[in-house]
């Protein structure tokens, strides 16, 4: 399996958020924590996926995926999202923030500035932009990852959307064990301009 568009992908998301063990540890709980920090009021999830980050963000926030099955997923969660044929368009700054969380890995970087350029307009002047990706060792976990953005290459696509960063961020541990630890990520925190 090589591509995010494959049901294989949305079970193999079901599978991995499912197992009982990371229910009872309540592995995701550092994770929900960091989104509510962040404060990003109704947030546009761009590619959303089986919803993970969609339940943590506020109940009037949409998550667009090209995945069907994680779409299907989501909604069987209570959750609003859509995939990218069904999304309609919404009023420019509709939203307060945009999300992209474990997507810009999976996407070369003209097909990143596609896809963020696309969104922007249903960003809020101010709005924040939010982009997370795996550091090393989870970038090494999915094979369908093609490309390992870093700050430096979040940093790029925030130029190049003209984005102002207010920040950069390893989480939920120091940055050094990105290379072993596969959970943990690069953040970055943009605001589009007033």
């Amino acid at each position: 399996m090589n591509d995010t568009a494959d049901p294989e992908y949305a079970e193999r998301l079901e599978r991995l958020g499912g197992a009982s063990w990371k229910r009872i540890l309540d592995v995701q709980r550092p994770y929900r924590w960091n989104l509510r920090r962040l404060d990003l009021g109704r947030t546009l999830d761009v590619g959303c996926g089986v919803g993970r980050n969609l339940r943590t963000l506020s109940v009037e926030s949409i998550g667009v995926d090209h995945n069907r099955e994680c779409v299907a997923a989501a909604r069987a969660r209570g959750l609003t999202a859509y995939t990218t044929d069904e999304f309609a368009a919404v009023s420019p700054g509709a939203f307060d923030s945009i999300l992209i969380a474990h997507v810009l890995e999976h996407l070369s970087e003209s097909d990143a500035d596609n896809l963020l350029r696309s969104y922007l307009s249903l960003l809020k002047s101010g709005g924040k932009v939010v982009m997370i990706t795996p550091q090393e060792a989870g970038f090494r976990s999915d094979s369908t990852h093609v490309r390992f953005v870093d700050f430096s290459g979040m940093r790029a696509l925030a130029d190049r959307m003209a984005l102002v960063l207010l920040r950069q961020y390893s989480f939920p541990l120091p940055r050094f064990v990105g290379k072993v630890f596969p959970h943990n990520e690069f953040v970055t925190v943009c605001r589009s301009r007033s």
